[in-house]
């Protein structure tokens, strides 16, 4: 049998040290909840019993139960959820562990170490570890007969199962730089980001339970501008448009998939984040010029957000 190369078992320890202080340190903010006949994780984000999870994992319910690393129960009410980020806020009634240190996801790079922590097909305090593979990220998302769009998530390939929705992705300091949202499929993992956008959000839900969204509709990916492009603007990326949801605002202004959006409401866009930020109550209902790069020349068009519904 080979012996291991003394290089090897060295950088396999210190991977293996990273991981374990990781899940030492934000393991034990971490809950796995319940509602109704479903349930996820979420992570203590305030120390006045603040949690935070996904907006499908609470879905219509109004509070259920937290079940915490010691073992600890307690009850917890719904303070308020915001389809479009996916994201949802919890209080619980009663002692709940301190907060968890909060990252800031906009320094991310892509390979980086991330560490996922939930409660996966009902496993609470599981802990899988990967890489960031890739960021500014939209999917689209179904929720009745409605299509959404969850805007500028965080791709990893840290091992993700039902159950981990809500849950903590953290960097290797531990600081909760995402919140694990979904399964893509063929080892896919994808996580919300928390940034200075998605903590607009949250503060927002804290104190008037909902989020007034715009909704434009439209699913891309960072790509770069041709250099010529990027010579005449000054701008080096853009956001490719993938998909366009079909009889969304996006849809109706005449955007569609393969568009290279430049600017929104003449504000630059080089990823998800470029549009989110700009998508809050104020531009519902005002129409928004929208520059594509379309086969080779610079067009604009012109978009009505609606609000999110639902």
């Amino acid at each position: 049998m080979a012996v291991p190369d003394r290089d090897d078992s060295d950088a396999l320890d210190a991977y293996s040290r990273a991981v374990s202080s990781v899940a030492r340190s934000v393991t034990p903010h971490v809950a796995s909840v319940r509602l109704g006949r479903g349930g996820g994780s979420a992570v203590v984000f305030d120390d006045d019993g603040y949690l935070l999870t996904n907006a499908h994992v609470v879905g219509r319910e109004r509070g259920g139960t937290a079940t915490f690393a010691d073992g600890a129960e307690a009850p917890f009410q719904v303070v308020g959820a915001d389809p479009l980020s996916d994201l949802a806020v919890l209080r619980v009634r009663g002692q709940a562990p301190p907060a968890a240190v909060l990252g800031d996801a906009d320094q991310l790079v892509v390979g980086q170490l991330v560490v996922a922590i939930g409660s996966p097909l009902g496993f609470s305090g599981s802990v899988t570890a990967g890489v960031v593979s890739a960021l500014g990220r939209a999917i689209p998302v179904r929720q009745g007969r409605a299509a959404r769009v969850i805007e500028d998530v965080i791709q990893t390939d840290a091992a993700l199962n039902p159950g981990n929705s809500g849950g903590a992705l953290a960097d290797s300091a531990g600081r909760v730089v995402g919140v694990n949202t979904a399964v893509a499929g063929f080892g896919l993992g994808l996580a919300v980001p928390v940034n200075a956008t998605t903590r607009r959000i949250i503060d927002t839900l804290l104190v008037e339970g909902h989020v007034r969204r715009a909704y434009l509709g439209v699913v891309g990916v960072p790509a770069p501008l041709p250099d010529d492009v990027a010579e005449r603007t000054g701008q080096s990326a853009g956001l490719r448009v993938v998909e366009v949801v079909a009889g969304g605002p996006a849809d109706r202004a005449g955007l569609r998939a393969g568009d290279l959006v430049l600017t929104v409401g003449r504000e630059r866009v080089a990823d998800a984040q470029g549009i989110q930020r700009q998508l809050f109550a104020e531009v519902i209902g005002t129409r928004l010029a929208v520059t594509v790069l379309r086969n080779g020349a610079m067009v604009d068009v012109f978009a009505t957000p609606t609000e999110l519904v639902g």
